[in-house]
């Protein structure tokens, strides 16, 4: 039964929003957090972080005039109760389901979405540039970004904000404090003084007294400019933020509507330059289960809105993700010289365990991959084995580190590389699908893939022995296969694929966890009478030649299947055969990849078989090389 929301119900946009009193705009926030709260327990997502700026959502749509004012939300977590707000009420059940809304903010879904926003800290730079392009057009909407305590800690956000306060240009950044405690806690005085300094007479004073001070001899000029700041400062903090050049207003409580709205207008009437307003939430708040849980609800699968239960289904196999970080600790507990660092993900890289096991070998350096991969790279420069764990998707943010402090200097840091492929609902900005294309085409990397989760066991033991350079290996989101586990994984040796079916007409040659398809795939090929090769490269780079080699003169056609982009493992195949003169009028070749085009989010067995990549879309190319139909019930012809 969905909740009560007959003040809601009224608000078509935000525009209906601006002609309520303030206590109509509180009735709104409580019905949108009812609103939010059932639509993610149909569909799943990320529900704490919208839970946590309820009220800031409603008041911002409330003081600015979206979309004319710019509101840009960094990373799209907490951008739910914004997309009901702006006309997506009725779709708000569809989040992250296929055909549905993204579950993050994006520039074709609304023009309330000025930016697209799925990896965080990047949303004061997009908004300085607006900023810009307004002032460069003689325009004068409001730009305002609204940023997380975690994102605060990239280098990008303070990149921008040291950019912006030295251009003085008009931005409003809202700092969204609801983890990290980067301020005391929040009061009437707290909310008094915010008040009192965001408003016009305030800053009017304080223009003044600057005016004054810039005719004084510089000694008392600057005396009286460190005064001013340290007094604020000592009153109200944030004098980082001043030091960056943006004028600091806060802390307020982000709940309290008759704190917010004031101060919002203060800022919206009254401000030149840069403006940080500084706002404590609290995650996952007005949700009994989600203020209790460690993670805030961060997360979530469909759950029972009455008790907060969810419906996660079980499973047979381990994740790929437990199997890494069960492997690492086995590793670790021989080797004192392994160590891990993870960016801001200990949960969802699974380092968590090994923090557990390890606490003073694991390092969570915050939202910096960056720093993560160049920090690793200075612990294998004095002699240890740091695994430097990151998603695909982030990785991408530290390729300048990998190439530069990496893989020029042939340090030998492992990269566990998580969510490589598809991954479903998060959509293409969380989709791992050019890691092997951006990491293959460097000198002295190496780079497995995992075909299942006992393989991985093995890739994680051969990165632990393997000292002669950068080594990455990747592995999917999800569970297993569900096959037995070996107690200990054994060191593999580089560059060397395996057999797993032996035919003479057609070979499949796999990279990663599409093997399983391919298999079928075989018994599907074998069934027309193809005799058919299975073969896992294991290896991207260095590839296996020899095994290539045999593939390529024994078979009529050869098939690459890998679960990466356009650049990758097939056309490191490819380059082989043409440098080993195997290209002739004898051997057909297709590589199957992701398709050269960014997919939606959908199930990740539909978006496999979009792009190919399933039984059926093998077989498919196999009888199109042919020149043959697919003729297998359930084959696509």
């Amino acid at each position: 039964m969905r909740p009560s929301t007959p003040l809601l119900d009224t608000i078509m946009a935000p525009a209906d929003l601006r002609g309520l009193t303030d206590a109509d705009l509180r009735q709104v926030a409580d019905e949108l957090r009812a609103e939010t709260i059932d639509a993610v327990s149909v569909t799943g997502g990320h529900l704490g972080a919208g839970l946590g700026v309820v009220e800031l959502t409603v008041a911002l749509h409330a003081v600015f005039d979206t979309p004319d004012d710019r509101l840009i939300w960094d990373v799209g977590h907490q951008a739910y109760p914004h997309k009901i707000l702006t006309g997506r009420r009725d779709r708000i059940r569809t989040l992250r389901q296929g055909g549905g809304l993204s579950g993050f903010t994006r520039r074709v879904e609304s023009t309330f979405d000025p930016f697209g926003t799925a990896h965080s800290s990047t949303s004061i730079s997009a908004g300085l540039g607006m900023a810009v392009a307004r002032d460069l057009s003689g325009g004068s909407n409001n730009v305002v970004c609204v940023i997380g305590d975690g994102a605060m800690s990239a280098g990008m956000a303070y990149e921008a904000m040291n950019n912006a306060g030295a251009m003085h240009t008009r931005l409003i950044v809202v700092l969204n404090d609801n983890d990290m405690s980067i301020a005391p806690p929040t009061g009437a005085m707290s909310a008094y003084l915010a008040r009192l300094v965001s408003g016009p007479t305030y800053r009017s004073l304080r223009e003044t007294a600057k005016q004054l001070a810039r005719k004084l001899p510089k000694f008392w000029k600057d005396k009286a400019a460190r005064a001013e700041e340290f007094a604020r400062g000592f009153w109200t903090g944030g004098t980082l933020f001043e030091e960056l050049g943006f004028y600091y207003v806060g802390p307020i409580d982000g709940h309290n509507m008759e704190h917010l709205l004031p101060v919002l207008r203060n800022v919206r009437d009254n401000g030149k330059g840069p403006i940080l307003v500084h706002v404590v939430t609290q995650k996952g708040k007005g949700y009994g289960p989600a203020e209790a849980s460690a993670d805030k609800y961060h997360g979530v699968s469909k759950f029972d809105v009455i008790t907060g239960q969810q419906a996660k289904p079980k499973s047979n196999a381990p994740s790929y993700t437990s199997v890494f970080a069960q492997s690492l600790v086995a590793e670790a507990a021989s080797d004192a010289r392994i160590v891990a660092v993870t960016a801001a993900m200990p949960d969802g890289t699974g380092l968590d365990r090994f923090a557990e096991a390890f606490p003073t070998r694991c390092f969570d350096v915050g939202i910096a991959e960056q720093h993560a991969v160049t920090f690793a790279a200075g612990l294998a420069a004095e002699g240890y084995k740091p695994f430097c764990a990151l998603y695909s998707t982030f990785l991408q943010r530290g390729y300048d580190q990998v190439v530069h402090d990496v893989a020029i200097q042939n340090l030998p840091v492992r990269f566990p590389i998580d969510r490589a492929g598809l991954v479903g609902a998060d959509g293409p900005t969380h989709a791992g699908a050019f890691d092997i294309a951006y990491l293959g085409c460097l000198p002295n990397m190496v780079i497995m893939a995992a075909a299942d989760e006992a393989e991985l066991v093995h890739m994680v033991a051969t990165a632990a022995a393997y000292d002669a350079g950068p080594i990455a290996f990747r592995y999917p989101r999800g569970e297993g296969v569900g096959i037995e586990l070996p107690e200990r994984g054994e060191v593999l040796e580089i560059g060397r694929g395996r057999v797993l079916r032996e035919g003479s007409k057609v070979a499949i040659f796999s990279l990663g966890t599409r093997l399983a398809e391919a298999l079928k795939a075989a018994d599907d090929l074998e069934a027309q009478g193809l005799s058919t090769t299975v073969a896992d490269a294991r290896f991207a780079k260095p590839l296996d030649r020899d095994l290539l080699r045999r593939l390529a003169t024994t078979h009529e056609v050869l098939v690459t299947v890998e679960e990466g982009s356009v650049g990758g493992f097939g056309s490191f195949v490819l380059h082989a055969l043409v440098e080993d003169g195997l290209l002739d009028g004898h051997l057909k070749v297709r590589t199957l990849t992701l398709p050269d085009s960014f997919q939606e989010h959908d199930r990740p067995e539909l978006m496999y078989a979009a792009a190919g990549l399933d039984r059926a879309g093998i077989v498919k190319a196999v009888m199109a090389a042919l020149g043959r139909p697919a003729a297998v019930a359930g084959v696509r012809a």
